[in-house]
């Protein structure tokens, strides 16, 4: 069993393009996407769209969620400038999806389990499998993962939300992050000066019975069709996005 794993499109339509030219050359299975695949970019209508005909199951995200009710559920203060902001590109997004569209992302499920061999099961969330807000990263405390996930031997764990590629031993097994296809960036670096990445990122789990293999992917674009999207898309605020991924 190969199963491509994606996660945090975040509305970048052409990204998802990239990895599934990629797959078709260096194929999976099966696919499944860890959420917050709508809100945010210049494509909310065409990512809709790309992973309808896929038919693959998907994750509800913090983003999406959000996207849906306007009502932000995370613990972070968020200055209100930043929150109007927000608010401008939901209300942008929410006009470029049609009823059916909406109901699509209505469908996204807050955690998927998926059989990879008689033993062996992956735990799919966003978050973690009670939070789609509770943030994971590298350096998060060891006691803090085995809360979130126990770390049950028959399973493996993945979640996204971070845009943080890594894998972390939980007891008997792991949690994977698989990055984000549709924004992906560096934590470590200056927010006065913060950048987007023009690669799209994505992971491929291969189980053969007990055998595990985990791979991590990142497969660059053409940064200049992105800033193209944005630019012809009227989305607000679509200069301040392209600036992210402009290099001096």
């Amino acid at each position: 069993m190969r199963l491509a794993v994606i996660s945090d499109l975040h509305g970048n339509a052409y990204a998802l393009d990239r990895v599934l030219d990629d797959l078709d050359a260096h194929p999976a299975d099966a696919m499944v996407c860890l959420g917050d695949a709508i809100q945010g970019g210049s494509q909310p209508h065409e990512t809709v769209m790309r992973l309808r005909s896929l038919a693959i199951p998907i994750v509800m995200g913090n983003a999406d969620a959000w996207l849906l009710s306007g009502i932000e559920s995370s613990a972070e203060n968020i200055p209100p400038e930043r929150l109007a902001k927000m608010q401008a590109v939901r209300e942008w997004s929410l006009s470029k999806l049609s009823d059916q569209d909406r109901a699509f992302i209505q469908s996204f499920q807050p955690t998927i389990t998926i059989p990879l061999s008689d033993t062996k099961k992956l735990l799919c969330y966003h978050g973690t499998p009670a939070s789609y807000d509770q943030v994971l990263l590298p350096e998060t405390s060891y006691e803090t993962f085995v809360n979130a996930l126990g770390g049950d031997a028959g399973f493996m764990y993945c979640g996204g939300h971070t845009h943080v590629q890594f894998v972390r031993r939980v007891r008997d097994t792991f949690h994977c992050n698989p990055g984000s296809v549709g924004l992906a960036y560096s934590h470590h670096q200056p927010e006065d000066n913060f950048k987007f990445d023009a690669v799209a990122e994505y992971a491929v789990l291969t189980v053969e019975g007990e055998r595990v293999a985990l791979e991590f992917r990142r497969v660059p674009y053409d940064v200049n069709a992105v800033i193209e999207n944005y630019r012809a898309s009227g989305r607000p605020f679509a200069e301040e996005m392209i600036k992210q991924y402009t290099r001096a």
